[in-house]
């Protein structure tokens, strides 16, 4: 291992928690209550910004449908924020991926009977526990009651209130158990991390994570939604086809260059040190990683 990588590393430890607060921007407009933020995206439909990653919620007659769950000490605050536009309790639970800043109230949920639902590689994945290597982060085996009860290979459909959500699972992309949902008739989409929208995101290699599946990842969506779809992103504000047109450009664009050093037999440090981003780094470049540091993980990533 390159000691670029290691110092990487390191610093990601550090730095990525309270990055990932600072890199949800304020919602002027939004209701707040605690740490969360609610945002309304369409008829029935939130996001809610907050410690960890975004969450999406679908509320009706059926109850409350919630994606993600961010970090255990905060599920109080979604509650309280859901019972802003809701008084039914949450049904189901969609872990878009085992991150966790993503299933860390899993436990919460679980012990008021929501159902958990995920990829089988996120029950696979929580139950065993693991290190996240980027960020040398090792995580615990979490208990039953947190884990998913239900887990699907390519896709499940869901029939509440009134909507047809469909979840689906693309090739390997940020992790091996990423889950996107498509929220049809309210035409949104919640697309977990394999979009982070407005700086470079992270790919988990450790986790089965593959550059190219994201890129993928993304080419499939935006195949399926048109102008007028609402994209909630894992991190960073609610988004949009074009947005998300555009950070597929740069994925494309870095992967064309990285790819065929590293194919090359050129070690990470030499090629963090031609700068393949740099024409991108204005844009992308602000986020928890640096360029050269993501430069050094997704060199792992592909």
């Amino acid at each position: 291992m390159s000691n670029l990588l290691t110092s990487a590393r390191i610093l990601l430890n550090a730095a990525y928690m309270a990055v990932l607060v600072a890199s949800v921007p304020a919602m002027a407009d939004a209701p707040k209550n605690a740490a969360v933020q609610v945002v309304p995206v369409q008829d029935g439909i939130y996001m809610l910004a907050g410690a960890g990653g975004n969450i999406g919620l679908s509320v009706g007659k059926d109850g409350a449908f919630l994606v993600d769950d961010q970090f255990a000490p905060v599920s109080k605050d979604i509650l309280a924020a859901i019972a802003t536009v809701s008084e039914q309790p949450v049904k189901f639970l969609i872990n878009t991926h085992w991150h966790y800043d993503h299933t860390g109230g899993n436990e919460n949920f679980g012990k008021q009977n929501a159902i958990i639902v995920a990829h089988k590689n996120v029950r696979t994945r929580l139950a065993a526990g693991g290190v996240i290597e980027a960020f040398k982060k090792e995580v615990p085996p979490a208990p039953e009651v947190a884990l998913p009860v239900i887990t699907f290979e390519q896709a499940i459909t869901f029939h509440f209130n009134g909507e047809t959500i469909d979840v689906t699972h693309p090739a390997p992309a940020h992790t091996d158990g990423d889950a996107i949902i498509y929220f049809n008739n309210a035409n949104v989409v919640h697309m977990g991390d394999t979009f982070f929208n407005g700086f470079y995101p992270f790919i988990d290699a450790s986790s089965g994570g593959n550059m190219l599946g994201v890129i993928e990842a993304v080419a499939a969506v935006l195949a399926r939604i048109d102008d007028q779809t609402k994209v909630i992103p894992g991190h960073g504000r609610l988004s949009n086809k074009q947005e998300l047109k555009e950070y597929h450009a740069m994925l494309n664009a870095v992967h064309a260059k990285v790819a065929p050093l590293k194919k090359a037999g050129k070690s990470v440090a030499e090629v963090v040190a031609l700068k393949p981003t740099a024409a991108f780094d204005g844009k992308w470049g602000k986020g928890f990683l640096t360029p050269d540091q993501w430069v050094a993980i997704i060199y792992e990533a592909i």
